[in-house]
């Protein structure tokens, strides 16, 4: 069963920013061999659902409100651990990002950059393509609207 809290970013135990960094490296920087600056800044203005089981953190994504990121309120760092993919994971913490907003932020018009592999993924979760594939990062990305 995966336990999932949404935070801001003075919410956050040193141990607890320790591993949501230690997972977006491992999986971004690492498995995705992809050098860039994931430490942009924008982690202070973000609230952060994370996603943990047997006290790991093995989820995790960073969400902003209109006009932080997006013209929308949207989702970022979309994230989780090899090991835990197996488990619908991904699902679970999308959904949560999804009512995390609406409670937040009084919306569920969403905007993403969205690595284009998952395109299927975050379709099943109602949001549409709008534009052209680009690339982000060296990693081809869509953007992709989420309207309620």
């Amino acid at each position: 069963m995966l336990t999932v809290s949404v935070k801001n970013f003075n919410e956050f135990s040193i141990d607890e920013l320790y591993d949501v960094l230690q997972l977006r490296s491992e999986v971004f920087v690492v498995e995705q061999d992809c050098v860039y600056q994931d430490l942009d800044g924008k982690d202070k203005k973000a609230l952060h659902v994370i996603g943990t089981k047997d006290g790991k953190v093995v989820a995790y994504t960073r969400l902003f409100d209109a006009g932080d990121y997006f013209e929308k309120p949207s989702i970022g760092r979309v994230v989780v651990s090899e090991d835990a993919r197996a488990f619908g994971y991904g699902h679970v913490i999308i959904k949560a990002s999804i009512a995390a907003i609406y409670q937040h932020y009084h919306t569920k018009n969403i905007k993403i950059s969205a690595q284009t592999y998952l395109k299927k993924f975050y379709e099943s979760h109602g949001f549409s393509q709008i534009g052209d594939e680009y690339l982000e990062d060296g990693i081809p990305h869509i953007a992709m609207i989420r309207n309620a």
